[in-house]
Formats: structure tokens, C-alpha cells, sequence
């Protein structure tokens, strides 16, 4: 595997050093940042700590239940149900706060 020229600190009991970053590592992964309503967010943390899992793994598990067939989707035919919500939502927001939608 190639080894990058971009560095990661990392901690160590002697303090601070610098690691190199695999970029197939650094290609995996990308972040996801999103404003959500206190009662959103509570929910998410909610079945997260009641399943013993992180809110990120659900997000990642879903990401990947997307990538099914339709027919495999856990989600299957409340995908539809949860777009139409999440639409709703969105524009909801963009009245509130006058933005036009994300491109």
C-alpha cells in the first residue's frame, strides 16, 4: 500500500507524533455534519443508546441499506414516507431562514 506524504498526530505516552496517513484509509471515510431540532437529535442519541450503538453506525448502516435493490432495502417502501418528511423539513427550514436548497 502507498504510504502518504500527509502526516496524522497522534498521541503517544510520550507525547505528540506524526504518523503517516494510508490514503485508502483517508479516502474511506468523510465526514457528515448536520443542524438537527433538539428533539431530532435526542431521538437519534435515544436508539443509539438504547441499541448500544454509535449514531454514526446508523448512519452508516442506513447509507448502506440505500445501496441495496429496492426490493433488499430494509427501508424498503417507508423510503418513500421519509423522503417526502425530509422535503418537507427542508423547505420548511429554507422558509425560516430564507435559503434557497442546496445545490
Amino acid at each position: 500500500m502507498p504510504v502518504s506524504s500527509r502526516r496524522r498526530r497522534v498521541a503517544t505516552s510520550e507525547g505528540l507524533a506524526l504518523t503517516a496517513v494510508d490514503e485508502e484509509t483517508e479516502a474511506r471515510y468523510r465526514a457528515v455534519h448536520a443542524y438537527l431540532s433538539d428533539d431530532a437529535h435526542a431521538a437519534w442519541q435515544g436508539v443509539a443508546t438504547e441499541y448500544g450503538v454509535s449514531m454514526s453506525g446508523l448512519i452508516e448502516a442506513m447509507g448502506a441499506d440505500l445501496q441495496q435493490p429496492d426490493d433488499e432495502r430494509i427501508l424498503g417502501p417507508q423510503l418513500e414516507r421519509l423522503v417526502k418528511r425530509a422535503r418537507r423539513i427542508d423547505a420548511d427550514r429554507r422558509r425560516r431562514t430564507g435559503r434557497s436548497p442546496a445545490t
